[in-house]
């Protein structure tokens, strides 16, 4: 338990480390047209997370019994649209901090980066990617989807061959 204990806070801290030093500092720093950036930033990454997650749990209830793969709205432009939306949330809560940040602190603006190891390289999409293609790795349909749809990054879905 110590070490999955461990690990989680590890990920907590890595994650949330630009809010939480700029909550914890002394600055007096004004909520300014950077924090306002970054809040447009936290909004667009938040909207996209919500609107991405509320697509998959409506397929979920109206899918067919072969419990096939989403395909549609967002996920029609990226395999991992709320991943996409959490690490730009992230980064609209780095770029608001930034201004309430100084010396060692500045460190905690790698939050991003830490969110995007975790979620890239770690554990979200490798065992979401792994997990579906021993489930559909031979269905024309889903190699087509993961030809055509990019794995992170949303952009318009290429035309069918």
């Amino acid at each position: 338990f110590f070490g999955a204990w461990t690990l989680q806070a590890l990920w907590v801290i890595g994650t949330s480390g630009a809010a939480l030093a700029a909550i914890a500092t002394a600055s007096t720093a004004p909520f300014g047209a950077l924090g306002w950036v970054g809040l447009a930033v936290w909004t667009a990454g938040f909207a996209l997370e919500v609107v991405a997650d509320a697509q998959k749990r409506a397929f979920r209830r109206g899918r067919p019994a072969e419990h096939r793969f989403i395909t549609t709205g967002l996920w029609a432009w990226s395999r991992h649209p709320n991943y996409f939306g959490e690490i730009v949330l992230w980064i609209g809560v780095a770029v608001m901090a930034a201004p309430a940040l100084s010396g060692l602190q500045l460190l905690t603006l790698g939050s991003p980066v830490v969110v995007w190891v975790l979620l890239t390289q770690v554990s979200g999409i490798p065992l979401l990617e792994r997990s579906a293609t021993q489930r559909w790795g031979h269905d024309p349909g889903w190699q087509a989807y993961c030809e055509r749809t990019p794995r992170l990054i949303p952009r318009p879905p290429k035309r069918p061959a």
